[in-house]
């Protein structure tokens, strides 16, 4: 029994995937088709984007960082479920280590194409040739995004041979916001389902070729092996709000299977630390962009510090990391005079306009690696001392500083609990004499 997958890839990044993957979905949905949807690698602004556009949660497939025992398993219960698999890749179909064509080959998926044709016409044939002969990958066929005409379409089709056209999208009067670390979330966008459905309604579409493409089928995997409930009784409090939103949801899954009641709170909202709190988990978002609601918030800045005061386990990633530095120079204020955060950390975070990290890593721990990723565009300048450092892959090179405080563990890393269910227990357990 299979399921019709394809792999959505391109040349490179900047192609349209994301918006050819979401609108794909959204017709395909309001086709009444059942339709899940994953993202090629690490990333958590896409999946929001695409869930929003398919109406299911959307998971990270990656050969490393995830591995290929879960994302076998996440692939064939989508299958038991679905009636099209959309996968969107990364980059471009060949970048990375492993890359998208990687994935694609590993569990039989044939690469569905998205090209900009907005500046080339025959052309796109002999890109969509190389892209398919060069792994080799099988080629499904061919979206071609920013195509200017019913004239402008045939020829890229012509260019094609023996590969389908199988729709083509004009270029875009309206399309989904970006800033610096790619898309804009879908809550601050008021018109994004308006978007999406007039996305969907652009999308030529051979329905037809469509359903004429093979099914893939997924091995069942081995059963899952039940993790030792190390948090059992235990409350994990998460910060959640429009500057704490970047938490894989396979994080969240694997904090319930260790036993862990999870509760919100909004530092935003000038929310405290919950009473009932054994651990804080404060996730990756955008402080940067409420640096002045933050630096207003007393409550929580000083529920945080007696958390920390009484030892409480803090595991801080990325801009939860940034929240808890003396300071925060979000690139619009005085730098002499930075906004003030709860002051865990010794030291200030500036935002810059240069990319300052991005890749996957992995965190070592007295457990075992912790496998996750980077992605930022600030740095803190601090003379905390630094636990270790993660490595780079696939060249394992020095990676993010990893900084103990107490209780607090912080880091630039944004770790992906599944790779190591037993380290994300210790950074949120209390440590006992």
């Amino acid at each position: 029994m299979g399921t019709r997958a394809v792999l959505i890839a391109a040349v490179a990044s900047g192609q349209g995937k994301t918006t050819v993957t979401a609108a794909l979905a959204r017709k395909l949905v309001r086709a009444g088709r059942r339709v899940r949807v994953f993202k090629c690698g690490p990333d958590f602004i896409d999946p929001m984007v695409l869930g929003r556009a398919s109406g299911a949660p959307v998971e990270s497939l990656d050969l490393w960082m995830v591995g290929r025992e879960r994302c076998q398993r996440l692939l064939a219960q989508a299958a038991l479920e679905a009636d099209d698999i959309l996968i969107e890749g990364v980059m471009g179909l060949y970048d990375g280590t492993p890359s998208a064509a990687d994935l694609a080959r590993e569990f039989g998926v044939p690469v569905l194409a998205v090209i900009d044709a907005g500046a080339m016409a025959q052309t796109a044939g002999a890109l969509v040739h190389g892209l398919r002969d060069y792994g080799p990958v099988t080629m499904a066929g061919v979206i071609a995004n920013r195509v200017g005409s019913a004239g402008h379409a045939l020829m890229v089709k012509t260019s094609l041979r023996d590969i389908p056209l199988l729709a083509t999208l004009p270029k875009q009067g309206r399309s989904l916001p970006e800033r610096h670390l790619g898309l804009v979330l879908p809550d601050e966008v008021d018109e994004v389902d308006d978007i999406l459905d007039e996305l969907a309604d652009q999308l030529a579409f051979d329905e037809a070729a469509w359903n004429a493409l093979p099914q893939v089928a997924f091995d069942a995997p081995a059963p899952e092996t039940p993790l030792v409930a190390t948090l059992a009784g235990k409350t994990v409090a998460i910060a959640r709000d429009a500057a704490f939103v970047f938490v894989y949801a396979a994080n969240l899954e694997v904090m319930r299977r260790l036993g862990a009641d999870i509760v919100y709170f909004s530092p935003l909202a000038d929310e405290p630390v919950p009473p009932q709190a054994d651990a804080v988990y404060l996730p990756g978002g955008y402080p940067e962009l409420h640096a002045p609601r933050l630096a207003e918030a007393a409550t929580w800045r000083a529920s945080i510090r007696a958390a920390h005061a009484g030892g409480m386990p803090i595991l801080a990633e990325c801009g939860g990391m940034m929240a808890l530095a003396e300071s925060l120079d979000d690139g619009a204020v005085d730098a002499a005079n930075p906004w003030p955060m709860a002051g865990l950390l010794p030291g200030r975070v500036v935002v810059q306009k240069r990319l300052a990290g991005l890749g996957p890593q992995a965190m070592p721990t007295p457990q075992g690696t912790l496998r996750g990723h980077t992605f930022h565009y600030s740095r803190l300048e601090t003379q905390a001392p630094v636990l270790e450092y993660t490595s780079k892959n696939p060249s394992g090179t020095q990676g993010e500083a990893v900084y103990r405080i107490g209780s607090l563990t912080a880091s630039y890393f944004h770790g992906y609990f599944p790779s190591n269910p037993e380290a994300a227990a210790a950074m949120l357990s209390r440590k006992t004499p």
